[in-house]
C-alpha cells in the first residue's frame, strides 16, 4: 500500500523537522512530494558504510533519517552509473557523453549537496566548473533546465511509467523530492517541477524501481536492494 500518508503527521512534520511529504494531484496525476528546508535538515547520500558494506535498503540507514529515496541510477552490482561523490571523495567521474536509455538522454545532470544548500546542475557545465559539493550524484535526463522542460519531452508521449526525481528552489535552500503515484510521461513529470513546485532545475533519478521512505507517515516502500540512497536527516 503506497498511499498511507497521515494528515496529522504531515502537519507535525513541517514545524518539527522542516521536512514533510504530502500526496497531491496535479493535472490529473498523483504524486507524493517531499519538501525539505535545508536550513533545518541535512541531505546526503548513502551507498556503502565504513566497512564497505552496501546500505541497500531503508532499514540499514541511521535512525535519524526521516525521508529517503533512490539516489540515482545504478548497475546490477549497485555501483552508481554516473558521477558519484561521497563525503568529498569521487567514486565515479562525470560522464558527459550521450548514451542509451534515460541516463544518456542529454542533457542530464548532477545533484550537488552541501551543508545547508543544494543544486541541480547540467552535467557538462558541472564537469567544466567543478563546483564545491560534499555529495553528488549524476542521473538523467534533466526534467527542467533553467526554467524550461527538457527539449526531447513530448506532451503526448505514450511512454508512461512510475518515476522519481528531485528539484531545488532558486535560492538553493529547499529540496523537493517527488515520486509518482501513477504512470506518467516525462513531460508531465517535468511540468510538476516547473509549474507546481517552481524549481528552475530538476533531475530524473530513476523509474519503475523508485521507492520512498517517510518516517512521519510510516511509508517504507519495499523492493530489491538499491544503489545510492538520497536521505534527509534531522
Amino acid at each position: 500500500m503506497i498511499w498511507r500518508i497521515s494528515a496529522v503527521f504531515a502537519l507535525l512534520a513541517g514545524p518539527l523537522w522542516g521536512a514533510s511529504c504530502e500526496d497531491i494531484r496535479f493535472e490529473g496525476n498523483r504524486f507524493t512530494v517531499c519538501e525539505v528546508d535545508l536550513s533545518q535538515n541535512s541531505a546526503r547520500l548513502f551507498w556503502r558504510d565504513e566497512a564497505g558494506e552496501l546500505y541497500g535498503s531503508f532499514d540499514a540507514l541511521p535512525d535519524d533519517v526521516i525521508i529517503a529515496t533512490n539516489g540515482g541510477m545504478y548497475h546490477n552490482d549497485r555501483r552508481p552509473v554516473g558521477h558519484y561523490l561521497e563525503n568529498g571523495t569521487e567514486v565515479v567521474r562525470p560522464i558527459t557523453s550521450a548514451g542509451p536509455g534515460n541516463f544518456g538522454l542529454l542533457p542530464n545532470g548532477v545533484l550537488c549537496l552541501n551543508d545547508g544548500s543544494a543544486a541541480v546542475i547540467e552535467t557538462r557545465r558541472y564537469a567544466e566548473e567543478r563546483p564545491q559539493c560534499t555529495y553528488a550524484t549524476q542521473s538523467g535526463p534533466m526534467l527542467v533546465i533553467d526554467g524550461a522542460l527538457h527539449p526531447r519531452f513530448l506532451e503526448d508521449s505514450d511512454s508512461r511509467k512510475r518515476r522519481g526525481g528531485v528539484g531545488v528552489s532558486e535560492d538553493g535552500q529547499t529540496l523537493f523530492i517527488a515520486v509518482t503515484g501513477n504512470a506518467v510521461n516525462f513531460h508531465s513529470f517535468g511540468t510538476l517541477f516547473r509549474d507546481a513546485l517552481g524549481t528552475p532545475n530538476a533531475l530524473f533519478t530513476d523509474g519503475t524501481i523508485t521507492r520512498l521512505f517517510d518516517r512521519a507517515s510510516g511509508r517504507a516502500d519495499i523492493g530489491a536492494q538499491m544503489g545510492p540512497i538520497l536521505a534527509i536527516t534531522e
